[in-house]
């Protein structure tokens, strides 16, 4: 291939026939070390768990529509159901 008029191009065939060495055995990978101190880690864990709160809503509006629904059910709330409800919150409370 030659190209003449925009600039002087030798031909494509010296580049493939250049020989390539298979000898790698002479090439050692050189040990490269980082370390990384407690207090990075630490505030690495810091920024990464307030992306994710801030990434996370504070009301999940589905199940409060769920609720609402239920609520509106005149058999939904009975003794039972209230009772369950008010097991759970003490146990949240650990009381």
């Amino acid at each position: 291939m030659m190209i003449d008029k925009i600039s002087r191009v030798e031909s494509l065939n010296n580049l493939q026939n250049v020989k390539r060495s298979n000898n790698v055995s002479s090439l050692k990978a050189g040990s490269d070390e980082i370390n990384v101190s407690d207090e990075a880690r630490e505030l690495a864990t810091e920024y990464y768990m307030g992306k994710v709160a801030d990434e996370t809503p504070d009301v999940r509006q589905n199940l409060i529509e769920q609720i609402k629904i239920k609520i509106q059910d005149p058999n939904y709330l009975n003794a039972e159901t209230i009772a369950a409800t008010a097991d759970r919150i003490m146990d949240a409370y650990g009381l």
